[in-house]
Order: C-alpha cells, then sequence, then structure tokens
C-alpha cells in the first residue's frame, strides 16, 4: 500500500481533474460548434452535452469568469485566446488518447467513448509515453 502522503496526492489529482474536466468538455464542444457551424449557443450546447439549458448557461457565465469564454447578445458564445488555447490542448490529448487505443485494438467508437474520460485524467507524463509508444508503432 502507497504511503498516506502519495496516497493522498492520487486522490488529489483525480479531484483536480475532476472539476477541470467540465470545463474543458465544454471549450472543446465550443471550438467544434464555432468550427462547424460558425456559432457556439446555449441551445446547442446543451443538447450535445446532454444538460438543461440553464445548466449550459451557467457553466459558460462559469467560462466567463475563468477567462475562456465571452458572450455576446444574440450572438451566441465565443473562445478567448486562453479558451481557445485550452481547446487546442483538450483536443490533442482526445486524438493521442484514441490514437493509443485504437492502436492496441479497441474498436473506434469505444476508442472515442473511453477518450472522453481518460483525457482529463491522464498525466502529461503518461501522454509522453503514448505519444512515444505510437512513434514506435509507425515505425515498423
Amino acid at each position: 500500500m502507497p504511503t498516506e502522503l502519495t496516497q493522498a496526492r492520487r486522490f488529489g489529482k483525480t479531484r483536480s481533474a475532476r472539476s477541470t474536466a467540465l470545463f474543458e468538455d465544454y471549450v472543446e464542444l465550443i471550438a467544434d460548434l464555432l468550427a462547424s457551424a460558425g456559432e457556439a449557443r446555449p441551445t446547442d450546447i446543451a443538447r450535445r452535452l446532454g444538460v438543461s439549458h440553464a445548466t449550459a448557461i451557467k457553466t459558460v457565465a462559469r467560462l466567463k469568469r475563468a477567462g475562456l469564454a465571452t458572450a455576446r447578445p444574440y450572438r451566441g458564445i465565443f473562445l478567448t485566446e486562453k479558451g481557445q488555447t485550452l481547446a487546442e490542448r483538450v483536443r490533442t490529448r482526445h486524438r493521442l488518447v484514441v490514437d493509443l487505443l485504437r492502436a492496441v485494438g479497441v474498436p473506434a467508437e469505444a476508442a472515442e467513448a473511453d477518450a472522453e474520460g481518460i483525457e482529463h485524467y491522464v498525466s502529461e507524463t503518461t501522454l509522453q509515453a503514448f505519444s512515444h509508444f505510437l512513434r514506435g508503432q509507425t515505425k515498423e
């Protein structure tokens, strides 16, 4: 069994990741909506995340307070530079996790679904190992 400090640090990392996962999902989705539809409306966000319109509005307000998004009346939600940077980082992590899962034989749909959770909890050290492993796979 790990030491108390080690175990507490591990659980703390998980709690921290859980709290940032929500913001990450929202900014990733907003970036995707902006890229594909040219706008990100609270109604679309709520539908795609399976939450109520009120929940989407409250979370967007939190994104705005965190400096990740802005909203214009009748024009939807936009990401700030900070929000766009976060969305790109999350998307990169997501793709890397999906690629690793696919490389070990996970079917595409399951890999996409599983990556939605894994991408928020995996460490940079593990992501680097995934990337290193995948680079080795492509050289063969």
